[in-house]
């Protein structure tokens, strides 16, 4: 049983935090940067590190272990920041996704990837696009746009200068 939704042959840039493998869509990635230094923003949730000054722009940086439960990230020499480009009302916000590391670009066909697990009504699983089976293990398919509340992408486009003039952005 493949998702309704899946129905061709597609590209994801694979990830680990701890032990479990994540993918994205490639077409949702920028690129894939060496762990740099994060300037703190005060008053933001514990997952929101901070900022990164990427080429000139601010962007904001997101530990995805704490955004999803887990511990925080130890900082190694495979830690990674995968910059990454969300979609909300039609808006895309460029964040950064700091991860345990970056394994490989893997393409899956359709009847590779079954529906998210269905884990009752009280657990919110809606940003699993689906299961990834590759020989005997499970990638998990993020759905980037929908890993991120739109009160936190707002906030996230704050800390990333999106609605400040340039003048403002530039004279920080």
């Amino acid at each position: 049983m493949s998702v309704p939704s899946i129905t061709e042959t597609a590209q994801y840039l694979t990830f680990k935090l701890e032990e479990e493998i994540f993918s994205l869509d490639i077409s949702k990635v920028r690129e894939v940067l060496d762990f740099t230094r994060i300037t703190k923003v005060p008053q933001t949730p514990d997952f929101m590190l901070g900022v990164i000054n990427l080429r000139g722009s601010v962007v904001p940086v997101v530990d995805m272990r704490l955004k999803f439960g887990l511990s925080k990230t130890e900082t190694t020499v495979n830690t990674c920041i995968i910059i990454v480009e969300i979609e909300l009302d039609s808006e895309t916000t460029v964040l950064g996704a700091l991860v345990d590391s970056v394994q490989e670009v893997m393409e899956l066909d359709p009847e590779q990837i079954e529906p998210p697990p269905r884990i009752g009504t009280r657990l919110n699983t809606k940003f699993i696009k689906g299961m990834g089976k590759r020989d005997d293990q499970f990638v998990i398919i993020l759905d980037i746009d929908k890993v991120f509340s739109a009160d936190e992408l707002a906030m996230a486009q704050q800390i990333g200068g999106e609605e400040r003039s340039p003048e403002v952005a530039f004279a920080r």
